[in-house]
């Protein structure tokens, strides 16, 4: 049976990603997921929203992509979007940093909460490389294979779109954005927003002004990275 039709993705996602759903590298990661599962192991995010990141933002509505590394392994915190936190959740430091640094730049007020559903739904596309993690164990789920999973993400995004903003934050994003052709997309490096690199240059790299600048120029509308309260 085609593993992809049991998948539940946004259709502009499945499309294009579902013969990586019948590699053998997938096939593999399910199996682990599974079999930690049988162990009692509790993984984040929930199943749901495992590919959150995807179904918030369709592919041809893509205009930035942030890459970040693993989920947050807290309880109630990952929800499938990249520093991104549910509602009523104590704003992580890294995400207080990227809100600092859009405050420098933009001259916008951090808001109360670390919930950036805004964001991914003007097409900011807040994708981890590694989709889920097990509570309380960072990096867990390192090296299943959602890392290939993700590089075909980045990979089809490079190859079928133009114009696109990608915002790599430490060496392990520009690794990840090795690939990225910089004649038709925008490419932003800057150290990682964590409290041990943002004074390494994150803070003043006005990646968020420079992202806007780039859209305008193409015609497109630039984000509000204002987040509702």
């Amino acid at each position: 049976m085609n593993e992809a039709k049991k998948i539940q993705l946004h259709e502009s996602w499945l499309s294009r990603l579902q013969d990586e759903f019948d590699q053998d590298y997938m096939h593999e990661l399910r199996n682990f997921l599974l079999t930690r599962k049988q162990h009692r192991a509790i993984i984040y995010p929930p199943g749901k929203q495992i590919f959150n990141a995807l179904d918030s933002t369709p592919f041809d509505q893509v205009r930035v992509v942030i890459l970040g590394q693993d989920p947050y392994h807290g309880p109630g915190q990952a929800h499938g979007l990249c520093f991104s936190v549910k509602p009523g959740v104590k704003v992580p430091p890294s995400l207080l940093n990227i809100y600092r640094e859009i405050e420098s730049d933009l001259g916008i007020a951090p808001p109360r909460h670390g919930y950036l559903q805004s964001w991914a739904e003007q097409g900011v596309l807040l994708l981890n490389a590694v989709l889920t993690v097990e509570r309380g164990q960072a990096g867990s789920h390192q090296g299943k294979g959602w890392e290939r999973f993700t590089d075909s993400i980045v990979q089809l995004l490079n190859e079928e779109r133009e114009g696109l903003v990608f915002m790599l934050w430490g060496n392990y994003a520009r690794q990840k954005g090795a690939v990225i052709n910089r004649n038709k997309h925008l490419v932003l490096n800057a150290p990682h927003p964590s409290p041990l690199s943002a004074h390494q240059g994150f803070f003043g790299c006005r990646h968020f002004s420079q992202a806007n600048q780039y859209l305008e120029s193409h015609g497109q509308t630039p984000i509000d990275w204002s987040v509702p309260e």
